[in-house]
């Protein structure tokens, strides 16, 4: 198998081959991070690293400071073979960013290499070359754009679905705001290198365009908890009600129960708590059936949020 991408910028080569020299660092401007799993190397970069983005693992091979990095896929990645990018001069303006893929697959990655592998690697060379655009001249002249079946298969590999965790000791908006906690859950996704730290930017994320199923959700909650006597709920339900340098609160109070939910951005995390109080027979019956739902509804609206995020840069792009 043979694959190549290459493009050709409007900029002198060792510019370009500074910006290869800084992969997989904190400042490296070529990687499509965070719309893609972020390449990680157990040390900087130089021959003998092992790394590699999500499950593709490999070796640096091969290391030509400003000119041409080489990977060596390491045993067990379902692939032998290896990957470059190479940085050559046109003239003293002009110069080719190219990534050479050479490589057989082996058992299932047979399978999966055309249907998977290859739309998403073809899809992720692309936006490293957007940036490699982007940073050595300052515009980009026709962004790539993602296919439906790279964002079909995206949204189940790259996007990590979020975990059941304890309510965070960092939490203390969360575990303050009331006297008595009758019901808490808190649900977390890592923070992903370039996504933001700011906790009201995920809370817009997350709360201001919710995904059809949990709208379609709150609809039918609307209508039915009218037959028992509760409220409807609009936006409000949602208005920031305090903050912290990273902790926003927000929520509302009920005839049958107060509702606070608390975004954390903390140690590499991002943490959506919810915390209610009962106050009376009505709020215990709404929470009987809404706390089994509840779980679902989190996770959705987190991991949609992350996506959110995530591909913010990549819909920049697509606008310049």
């Amino acid at each position: 198998m043979l694959n190549v991408h290459e493009r050709t910028i409007a900029a002198p080569a060792h510019r370009v081959g500074a910006l290869l020299d800084q992969m997989a660092s904190d400042d490296d401007r070529l990687w499509p991070s965070p719309a893609w799993l972020p390449m990680r190397f157990d040390r900087p970069l130089q021959v003998g690293a092992d790394g590699g983005h999500g499950d593709v693992r490999y070796t640096v091979s091969d290391y030509e400071p400003g000119r041409r990095i080489e990977f060596t896929f390491q045993p067990g990645a379902g692939l032998d073979g290896r990957h470059e990018l190479v940085v050559e001069s046109l003239d003293e303006d002009r110069c080719v960013l190219r990534h050479i893929l050479t490589a057989q697959p082996r058992g299932l990655m047979r399978i999966l290499t055309p249907i998977m592998l290859l739309p998403l690697h073809n899809a992720l060379l692309e936006d490293l070359l957007d940036n490699a655009e982007i940073a050595a001249t300052g515009r980009l002249t026709r962004p790539a754009r993602w296919s439906p079946w790279v964002r079909l298969w995206r949204g189940i590999t790259e996007f990590p679905k979020p975990t059941a965790v304890s309510v965070p000791a960092a939490a203390a908006l969360a575990r303050e705001v009331f006297d008595r906690i009758d019901f808490a859950d808190a649900w977390q996704v890592p923070l992903r290198p370039g996504l933001p730290v700011d906790p009201q930017v995920w809370v817009d994320a997350t709360f201001a365009d919710p995904p059809r199923a949990v709208a379609g959700l709150m609809w039918l909650r609307n209508h039915l908890v009218r037959l028992v006597g509760i409220r409807r709920e609009t936006r409000r339900a949602f208005d920031v009600i305090n903050r912290t340098e990273g902790e926003v609160l927000l929520g509302t109070d009920s005839g049958h129960l107060d509702f606070r939910a608390s975004m954390l951005v903390d140690s590499g995390t991002v943490t959506l708590t919810t915390v209610t109080r009962i106050n009376n027979r009505r709020g215990r019956f709404y929470m009987a059936f809404v706390s089994r739902i509840h779980p679902m509804v989190v996770r959705r609206m987190l991991r949609r949020g992350l996506r959110k995020l995530s591909e913010q840069p990549k819909r920049a792009a697509v606008r310049t």
